[in-house]
């Protein structure tokens, strides 16, 4: 049965609004909250990006949803081992409702130190030792490491959760759907595509939770919405991997003026018709998702939420209810 939670976009909004969308979230039956990892927006525009692990902890304060990360990138920007205690930590605040989502990142966000970008290959290599890295400090262990790309030496957490939390693995092609399988506890794709998740499945990914997600922008006027997220995430219809190679939000605003407001109001549901919204997230209960994290585009909060606790998330409830009594 697919779960329906709230995704909050560190990009767009402070740390006091993402704090009162958390709580509106739980109050409409949102059953968890995603929130994303960066140090930069992707637009001027979008105008925020706040420290995620502050953020997290002051969540851990807020409501009682379990909080995901989608995602972090553990291998560049941040060592491995501080990673590990910023989701050691967060996941101690929640009383174990952290979830750890990682991906291989995008130069938007890890190249501030000027290190060199890596390709995908080595990108995912330096993936597969952080995650072997962190997993080895989850336990509360001394840990010294040499590996091909980091060093730890005699370094070990003391503020541990009970158990470890579960890292979802971040991937949009097959490879990295195969080493999500390979290194994950979780796979995490953004769009609802059912050929990945069957090679995740495939490649050893049976019976781990697929997590996915989605913006939308409900408002009264359908034009008005659709202008919002031409002008906020644009980024969002960008093709194949320049998203992971542009460096700054700079770049993202020069290529994004290929993006045009029909590609936006094609593929991004927009307005207050709760069919449309509903029929969106389904297609990725349809895919196999065991998650769908919906994020709301532009100021208009109070609105969505109301629409989604009254309308849009019973519906869902009830088809999710409905295709499990028929399997």
């Amino acid at each position: 049965m697919t779960s329906y939670g709230y995704f909050l976009a560190s990009e767009e909004f402070t740390p006091a609004e993402l704090l009162d969308q958390a709580r509106q979230a739980e109050a409409a039956g949102f059953t968890s909250l995603a929130i994303s990892d960066h140090f930069h927006p992707w637009n001027d525009a979008q105008g925020n990006s706040p420290f995620v692990w502050s953020v997290i902890g002051a969540l851990s304060q807020t409501v009682d949803l379990p909080v995901t990360t989608l995602v972090t990138c553990p291998t560049v920007r941040m060592h491995p081992c501080i990673t590990a205690q910023a989701a050691a930590t967060s996941s101690v605040l929640t009383g174990g409702r952290f979830r750890f989502g990682v991906g291989t990142g995008e130069a938007l966000n890890e190249h501030v130190h000027g290190d060199p970008w890596p390709p995908f290959d080595e990108r995912a290599d330096m993936l597969r030792e952080a995650v072997q890295v962190m997993r080895e400090l989850f336990g509360g262990d001394r840990v010294t490491h040499r590996g091909r790309h980091y060093t730890v030496e005699n370094a070990r957490l003391y503020t541990c959760p009970e158990s470890p939390p579960p890292v979802y693995v971040s991937g949009f092609g097959p490879k990295a759907a195969a080493l999500a399988a390979e290194i994950g506890d979780g796979y995490v794709l953004m769009g609802p595509d059912r050929e990945l998740v069957d090679a995740f499945r495939r490649a050893g990914g049976t019976g781990k939770p697929v997590i996915g997600g989605l913006k939308v922008c409900w408002h009264e006027n359908r034009d008005e919405a659709v202008d919002t997220v031409h002008r906020l995430w644009p980024s969002e219809r960008l093709p194949g991997e320049l998203a992971q190679i542009l460096p700054t939000p700079a770049h993202f605003e020069q290529a994004t003026e290929l993006v045009t407001r029909a590609q936006v109001a094609e593929s991004t549901p927009c307005g207050d018709d709760p069919a449309e919204h509903i029929a969106a997230i389904e297609r990725y209960a349809d895919a196999g998702f065991d998650e769908v994290y919906v994020g709301q585009i532009g100021p208009d909060q109070s609105a969505f939420f109301d629409a989604y606790r009254t309308t849009v998330l019973p519906a869902l409830s009830r088809g999710s209810a409905e295709s499990t009594e028929a399997a």
